[in-house]
């Protein structure tokens, strides 16, 4: 599995997604579900998948899937 596909289940279950929802293209507050609190489950769905622990700069900066995906690339995480 992917690390994009991985960080997508993450966004699926932490925001209980349906399937008609692009994550890959998935913005902050474009969808009822990620707001502040959806953000920070999201954010903790995150740090626990993927054992790395967040900058609060990150946590706030985190506003999209496309931004997700690059903070965990930053981590030295990859496909």
């Amino acid at each position: 599995m992917t690390l994009s596909d991985r960080l997508k289940d993450v966004f699926v279950q932490a925001l209980d997604l349906g399937d008609d929802i692009e994550v890959e293209t998935l913005k902050y507050r474009d969808i009822e579900a990620w707001d502040s609190v959806g953000h920070m489950a999201l954010v903790a769905a995150i740090e626990d998948e993927f054992d790395v622990q967040l900058e609060t700069d990150q946590v706030i900066d985190m506003s999209s899937f496309k931004v997700a995906l690059d903070m965990l690339r930053g981590f030295g995480l990859s496909d």
